[in-house]
């Protein structure tokens, strides 16, 4: 016989079904803790790890005086082949082309630091470990929600004394293929791999989400004909509301 499932998954379940379907939208206010416990004849303990199944899930989320109220859930966003193709110097980046938004609706945390190539690091720009590098560590907002997260590298050879390696300059219309195009460095060709995962408490701290709310991981290179000029590792966004679509176009 199949193990009973324990009674707060159940009642989580229930709770995350009336969400769903609309029972409680966004903003609404769920019961209070004894309101729910005599609902399902159950103590408020095993109401409380219901909650906190749907929290971590980023279901819900609890306020000081406000109670326990069910979370706006972001929009999907569909995240193109393309949308590495805008112009050098335009109001654009490949974020504000992911989230389909205006320069002016976009913000940008950075941090810039030189580091060293780690082994990972130098493989992935087929160097020696060691080589001296700029770490750059970006928040990206729509608005006001945090919606990526990224570490960027670029040479130091490359950058140093340009106004690449000055973080004033970021946001940088047309993004890091605009940046590179500026030192005379012309990309012919940019990668990416994807993975998921569920997020560190860092990655969930940073985009606002439940520890049980999954992330998209992926690395990005640039490449300057044969030579690699940047990685992003990792690049991250949520996953449950992030689409990555894909075009093969086939000859007949």
């Amino acid at each position: 016989m199949p193990e009973e499932r324990p009674e707060y998954l159940r009642i989580a379940a229930e709770l995350r079904e009336r969400i769903a379907d609309g029972t409680y939208q966004p903003g609404d206010r769920l019961p209070t803790l004894p309101v729910l416990s005599q609902s399902y004849g159950v103590s408020e303990t095993t109401i409380r790890n219901a909650l906190a199944v749907l929290r971590n899930e980023g279901l819900i989320e609890t306020r000081t005086r406000a109670g326990t109220l069910v979370r706006t859930r972001p929009a999907v966003h569909r995240i193109a082949a393309d949308r590495y193709r805008i112009g050098s110097g335009t109001q654009s980046t490949a974020f504000t082309e992911d989230q389909g938004i205006g320069w002016s609706e976009y913000r940008l945390d950075k941090r810039f630091e030189k580091v060293r190539a780690n082994a990972e690091l130098a493989a992935l720009f087929e160097r020696e470990p060691g080589e001296a590098l700029l770490a750059r560590h970006f928040v990206f907002y729509d608005n006001d929600s945090p919606m990526q997260m990224s570490i960027s590298y670029v040479r130091w050879a490359d950058v140093a004394g340009t106004p690449v390696a000055d973080p004033i300059n970021e946001p940088w219309p047309g993004g890091t293929r605009a940046q590179f195009a500026s030192l005379g460095i012309q990309v012919t060709r940019i990668t990416e791999s994807f993975t998921a995962g569920m997020p560190t408490e860092e990655e969930a701290s940073t985009l606002r989400i439940g520890a049980g709310v999954p992330v998209l991981r992926y690395t990005r290179r640039h490449i300057a004909d044969s030579r690699i000029v940047e990685v992003a590792r990792p690049i991250v966004r949520r996953g449950d509301t992030t689409v990555v679509d894909f075009v093969i176009d086939l000859e007949p």
